[in-house]
């Protein structure tokens, strides 16, 4: 699992994102990661793009939910809100968690406001 990276963001914005969930078929190891991107018009586009990526790699993956990040990489800021319509809200304090491991030098935040 080491091979996966624990973030993909976009470096600037606002952007849908989610919290998916790896685990090997029959395995008892399992990890979160978090993928976001302005691309994605919809919280399904970016699973659509994310499981056969990690299904390639021998990955089962199941979408914990969704929600937004505003990325301000100028100010060093992230801040994670809202939710997904179709995956339902992740837990936005464990995405937090995550992205620490990779954003050190960020003030990282979160809130269950829709905007």
């Amino acid at each position: 699992m080491a091979a996966v990276r624990d973030v993909e963001i976009d470096r600037e914005g606002t952007f849908k994102y989610i919290l998916v969930r790896l685990q090997r078929p029959g395995g008892e190891e399992q990890r979160d990661i978090v993928r976001g991107t302005k691309a994605a018009e919809f919280h399904n586009h970016i699973f659509e793009k994310v499981n056969p990526e990690m299904e390639k790699l021998g990955y089962e993956c199941k979408c914990l939910g969704g929600g937004k990040i505003d990325h301000n990489s100028k100010d060093k800021k992230i801040r994670v809100f809202g939710l997904s319509t179709g995956y339902g809200k992740a837990d936005h304090s464990v995405t937090v968690e995550i992205l620490k491991k990779v954003y050190t030098d960020y003030e990282i935040t979160w809130s269950d406001d829709k905007k």
